[in-house]
């Protein structure tokens, strides 16, 4: 292979690792302000959420299409074969961490609505926090290609998933409290599962930045917490 083909093929590379980082930071802002639309009841930020989805969407078709081609030309194999397939996955990931938070800033809009009921947004707030931190190290172990920080997030999904079941408990005992606090309450139910699954996404990409930088694939089953709900199934909107 020249000397031009492989600045090419390191070129062609680089720019997966661009537009993955490029579709993170996107993806962080949605779930930030998907959140604090829902805590401020605005609409307007809620709308803009929903509006960035879109450009997500076609960040991850452009890096799946420019993965293929890149294949298709340059044949690779061993850590530059992981690279690509790391792309790919990863876009995969971001791209559904950005539709949970449309779904999230969707159910903000349909909150705007409801009287506001601060306590039971506290447990929400903690969970957020959580998926949040979970997300930004998956992205930086992914940019420092580091296995151990990556082992780290795949390990800590379970305290996501007690937040999850703590949540759960105290809306349900809001609901119990008074009856007009249901349909408030059942909208933070589907929020929290969104927030729930972003952990799950940022957990994938650890997984892959350890076959990345490895080869090897982390355990199938992962450590998970006793969620009270997980097992019901969950509409996405």
């Amino acid at each position: 292979m020249s000397d031009h083909t492989v600045r090419a093929y390191d070129k062609e590379l680089e720019d997966l690792g661009r537009k993955i980082a490029e579709m993170g930071g996107i993806s962080e802002k949605m779930l930030s302000d998907a959140m604090d639309a829902l805590a401020n009841l605005d609409t307007d930020l809620a709308h803009t959420v929903v509006a960035t989805d879109m450009r997500l969407d076609l960040l991850q078709r452009d890096i799946e299409e420019h993965a293929v081609l890149t294949i298709a030309r340059r044949q690779p194999m061993a850590l530059d074969l992981r690279e690509i397939i790391a792309a790919i996955r990863i876009s995969g990931d971001l791209e559904r961490v950005g539709d949970l938070a449309k779904n999230i800033a969707k159910r903000a809009i349909k909150l705007s609505a409801e009287p506001r009921f601060p306590r039971a947004l506290v447990g929400l707030k903690s969970m957020h926090e959580a998926a949040a931190t979970l997300l930004k190290d998956a992205l930086d172990a992914y940019a420092q290609r580091d296995p151990e920080r990556a082992r780290i997030v795949w390990s800590r999904d379970v305290e996501l998933d007690a937040l999850e079941d703590s949540v759960f408990r105290d809306l349900l005992t809001f609901m119990m409290e008074d009856p007009r606090n249901i349909s408030f309450c059942a909208h933070l139910l589907f929020i929290s599962k969104n927030i729930e699954r972003i952990g799950d996404h940022s957990t994938n990409i650890a997984e892959t930045v350890v076959y990345l930088v490895t080869g090897e694939s982390m355990p199938t089953d992962r450590p998970k917490g006793s969620s009270t709900i997980s097992s019901a199934p969950q509409p996405t909107i």
